[in-house]
C-alpha cells in the first residue's frame, strides 16, 4: 500500500508535526500528546486519533526493532475535516498484519481496529523500515426532519 501524499490535503491545514520518539513504552503516551499538540481535545476526531495513534505507537515498540534500543517517528497532519497519522519503526521481519485474532487472545487488535474505524490506511516497508499510517474523516450527516416537523 503506497504512503499518502503528506503534500496534497483537500483542505488547508497545517504543516505536519513530525516528532522522533525512543523505542520505549513511555513515549506511547507522548505520542498520544503530540496529537494532543496537533488537534487539541475539542476537535470531533481527537478521540478516535488519539486510540489509533496509541495503537501504532504500542506496535511499534512491540514488533519492530524500535522497541529494542531504536525509536519511532510519528508525523501528524490536521485539518478541519481531515486527521492523517503516520509512524515509522525500525521494521521487522514480517509485514504488519490486520489479522482477526481469537476471541481470547489477549493482543492482536490493534490493526483491526485501524481499519475498522479509519477512512483508509495502509504500510510501506522499505529500507529496514515499515511507515503505517492512516486517515480519519470528519463526515456530516444532515439531520432528518421528523414526521411531526412536516
Amino acid at each position: 500500500m503506497a504512503l499518502p501524499d503528506f503534500h496534497q490535503v483537500e483542505e488547508e491545514g497545517e504543516e505536519p508535526l513530525v516528532v522522533r520518539f525512543p523505542g520505549i513504552p513511555s513515549q506511547v503516551a507522548r505520542a498520544r500528546g503530540l496529537v494532543t499538540a496537533a488537534l487539541g481535545r475539542d476537535h470531533p476526531l481527537y478521540d478516535d486519533c488519539v486510540l489509533l495513534t496509541s495503537e501504532l505507537a504500542t506496535n511499534a515498540i512491540l514488533h519492530s526493532r524500535s522497541g529494542d534500543g531504536g525509536s519511532f517517528t510519528v508525523s501528524v497532519r490536521a485539518a478541519e475535516s481531515l486527521v492523517r497519522v503516520l509512524v515509522k519503526d525500525g521494521g521487522s521481519s514480517g509485514p504488519p498484519c490486520a489479522c482477526r485474532t481469537g476471541t481470547q487472545a489477549t493482543s492482536g487488535r490493534g490493526l483491526p481496529l485501524i481499519e475498522t474505524l479509519s477512512h483508509r490506511w495502509g504500510f510501506v516497508r522499505e529500507n529496514g523500515a515499515t511507515s503505517v499510517w492512516f486517515e480519519l474523516r470528519l463526515v456530516m450527516i444532515p439531520a432528518q426532519r421528523s414526521a411531526e416537523a412536516v
